[in-house]
């Protein structure tokens, strides 16, 4: 027979307590104990705000009815009772979510059906080393089109796994793409590397550079799903 102590008993109706309180919206209140004395704190749930514009190179606002649905399903996902952090990611439930996403991604990019959507930890910085680790093998060279401080930090991580060509002469200051006729590109090369959108410089491509055949790397972090594109060049 198990059995619950006080201290237990007490943590998960807190925990109830909270969860209700945030859901509702109210002003959580709790006490911490610490060397000298017994704190009252005051926590205030921060309640929907007026419209605003914003202008984030990188980071989009999201829809209000995304944002609901979010905060609506956060502490009970799909009557599990159990919010979207904390369920298993091999249950049903999170299985059905993660299909369902890859579907969604499919449709909007209209991806061909030969391609495969993963969904990696380390986002665009992660894959500086994952891509060369993986890929750069075949040959031990891969081109890269260096546009700003993002690419440049994926061709320096790069150069720890093989021999990388910068199709053009280091820029004396990033803001610009030279024209793809200038490029000199190393017919060895395993894969081609691009930033598609380089928040910190400004600089954006407007169309999929053209490899004749070589596979395309595109670092498209900042601004996927943004507009439409040909994934079957990338």
């Amino acid at each position: 027979m198990m059995t619950t102590s006080p201290l237990f008993h007490s943590l998960i109706q807190s925990t109830l307590r909270i969860r209700r309180q945030i859901l509702y919206g109210a002003t959580l209140s709790y006490r911490t104990q610490t060397h000298t004395q017994d704190v009252k704190k005051t926590i205030p749930i921060v309640q929907e705000k007026e419209e605003f514009i914003l202008f984030g190179a990188g980071p989009a606002k999201l829809p209000k009815e995304v944002i609901r649905t979010a905060q609506s399903e956060l502490l009970d996902y799909a009557g599990t009772h159990q919010s979207i952090l904390e369920i298993s990611h091999r249950s049903a439930e999170f299985m059905a979510l993660n299909n369902a996403t890859i579907q969604k991604a499919k449709d909007l990019l209209n991806i061909p059906d030969n391609y495969k959507v993963l969904f990696m930890q380390g986002g665009g910085t992660g894959m500086f080393s994952a891509i060369p680790m993986n890929l750069i093998g075949k040959t031990g060279k891969a081109d890269y089109i260096v546009t700003g401080q993002w690419s440049a930090k994926a061709a320096k991580e790069a150069q720890k796994h093989g021999k990388i060509n910068q199709v053009y002469p280091k820029l004396d200051k990033y803001g610009k793409i030279p024209e793809q006729g200038s490029w000199k590109m190393d017919p060895e090369a395993a894969y081609v590397y691009y930033c598609a959108n380089e928040t910190v410089d400004g600089v954006e491509f407007q169309e999929i550079p053209e490899t004749n055949g070589v596979p395309l790397i595109g670092d498209m972090s900042s601004n996927i799903f943004s507009r439409p594109i040909d994934v079957s060049k990338v």
